[in-house]
């Protein structure tokens, strides 16, 4: 089976053969769901990489794991850019932390599309019923409560993203780093070398910066400002603003969420 056949494969299964519930099926309010944090790990510059982008386009847009909020966040890398085209998202950054989780999952090395859930689980798009399965779970698993307070451009300050984050202590005491991740809610880029020449690719989700604002001390709740620079022309109308608590080390993935509702400085 070609990569393409099984990425739409498995998202027929997770979308419309097990999930989606029938046509009418009523949106379940985001208060009341799981949050699932699903890092992507992709470039412009991997021929393989678009299907795993739209699939993932899909999921953020469709939501159909029962219970389950899966928060998306596009990582691209930057090991691509020797290959005939530099991907304006690529970072090095994002390439270390995807190296990062390699070491702790114990994998003989990185690639490109690759999904990390949850900070601890690894899943192939070409198993549709292990992904299934894999978010199932994750939607059943207790999660601290994650919340943005606030999120608005720096009054007098507009290439400032300044916000509060407040996360409830975790009953279990485990503590863990505290992220808040900005990233362009959509892309259209026409890749003109490479792999991908002559392709428009739309990515969602692509993080622009990553930063850790703070550490959630065991048995204890997390209420602390942010502040992130943001890069020339950023526009709060394609930004979302992810925030996460992670176990030391790039472990696991203890709550995590994601907002849109950037307000403009002096509103």
């Amino acid at each position: 089976m070609s990569w393409n056949s099984s990425v739409r494969c498995a998202f027929l299964l997770l979308g419309f053969c097990s999930f989606a519930g029938g046509p009418g099926r009523a949106a379940e309010p985001s208060a009341t769901r799981t949050p699932i944090l699903m890092e992507l790990f992709t470039s412009e510059g991997c021929s393989s990489c678009p299907p795993a982008d739209n699939w993932v386009e899909q999921l953020d847009a469709v939501q159909p794991v029962p219970g389950g909020q899966v928060i998306v966040l596009s990582e691209h890398v930057d090991y691509w850019d020797h290959d005939g085209w530099k991907d304006p998202y690529s970072s090095a950054l994002l390439t270390e932390r995807q190296r990062g989780y390699a070491q702790g999952l114990g994998l003989t090395d990185v690639y490109t599309p690759q999904i990390i859930v949850d900070g601890y689980v690894e899943v192939h798009l070409a198993s549709g019923t292990h992904v299934k399965d894999v978010l199932v779970k994750a939607a059943a698993a207790p999660m601290i409560s994650v919340r943005f307070e606030s999120a608005a451009l720096a009054s007098g300050e507009p290439s400032v993203l300044a916000g509060r984050v407040a996360i409830d202590g975790a009953p279990e005491k485990r503590g863990g780093d505290v992220y808040v991740a900005v990233a362009l809610d959509k892309t259209l880029t026409d890749v003109l070398a490479g792999e991908n020449d002559g392709k428009k690719l739309t990515n969602v989700a692509v993080v622009k910066e990553l930063v850790k604002i703070g550490k959630l001390e065991k048995g204890k709740a997390f209420d602390q400002p942010f502040r992130v620079k943001l890069w020339s022309g950023a526009n709060p109308a394609n930004l979302r603003v992810v925030a996460f608590v992670q176990e030391p080390g790039l472990g696991k993935v203890l709550g995590a969420a994601m907002t849109k509702e950037i307000e403009r400085a002096g509103n």
